[in-house]
């Protein structure tokens, strides 16, 4: 409702001003000021055009939308007569404005039921591959992993801390994360990460490299997250540098709950 909302009123606040940039026309009276220049109205326009255009990336549009439309519903907004508030104000539209949240949910439920059924089935023919590769482990989890590098005898627990360089990709190649490897190691609580991650992260000890090969189950799930769609498989490559063990009471402690 909220997103809704903010795209609404984003999408007014340009058509407002681009209503106001045309109610000013060129009057035959002489007078001691000038109006915008051709260059300034274009530079506005232009970066009306920006802001616009930041909205509708923002919320993931762009490629599936009919921009003629957009172009005619904002035309169709500037062009309109009578006063906004009157109920009769919105009758000169093709599509009634204040069915704007219904139709947006409806679209936005839609596109991402799709995108969530794409993803999982992709991801599955993915893992259903994978895991014939030669060195890929298959575990009951679902996780599947390739250990290049073992590392040490000091293994992370899960409740232990990890301090590791990564990088995260989707299917299709899209590095949707990734540590600074300039830069100290990123630190994570084994317990507060993916269930991917918590499990696969104790195959391998200090100095260890791991990939892994992680099914939406143990992943995000339904759930979109910044770059990553739902139900989406999720392919990591993870240097071990540093293992933070908790202390020995606290983690029977941990094995007891």
């Amino acid at each position: 409702m909220k997103k809704t909302i903010r795209i609404f009123a984003a999408a007014a606040a340009c058509a407002a001003i681009v209503s106001a940039c045309n109610s000013t026309p060129k009057s035959d009276v002489k007078v001691d000021v000038e109006l915008p220049t051709q260059a300034e109205t274009d530079s506005v326009s232009y970066l009306i055009g920006i802001q616009f255009g930041s909205f509708i990336k923002g919320y993931n549009f762009g490629k599936d939308l009919n921009f003629s439309e957009v172009k005619k519903g904002m035309m169709d907004f500037i062009n309109a007569e009578g006063n906004m508030r009157d109920p009769e104000f919105n009758k000169q539209f093709k599509v009634d404005p204040m069915q704007m949240n219904r139709l947006f949910n409806d679209f936005l439920s839609k596109r991402n039921e799709y995108e969530a059924a794409v993803n999982k089935a992709e991801g599955e023919k993915f893992m259903q591959e994978n895991k014939m590769k030669d060195g890929v482990v298959s575990t009951d989890s679902g996780l599947q992993y390739i250990i290049t590098e073992a590392g040490n005898d000091v293994k992370p627990g899960p409740k232990d801390t990890v301090f590791v360089q990564y990088k995260g990709t989707l299917l299709d190649g899209t590095v949707f994360d990734e540590s600074d490897a300039t830069k100290d190691p990123v630190r994570f609580t084994l317990n507060r990460v993916i269930k991917g991650w918590t499990e696969g992260l104790q195959y391998i000890g200090e100095g260890g490299k791991i990939q892994l090969f992680v099914p939406d189950s143990l992943a995000y799930g339904a759930r979109k997250t910044g770059n990553i769609g739902p139900n989406s498989t999720l392919l990591f490559d993870i240097e071990l540098v540093k293992v933070g063990k908790v202390p020995a009471e606290e983690a029977a402690d941990a094995a007891k709950k």
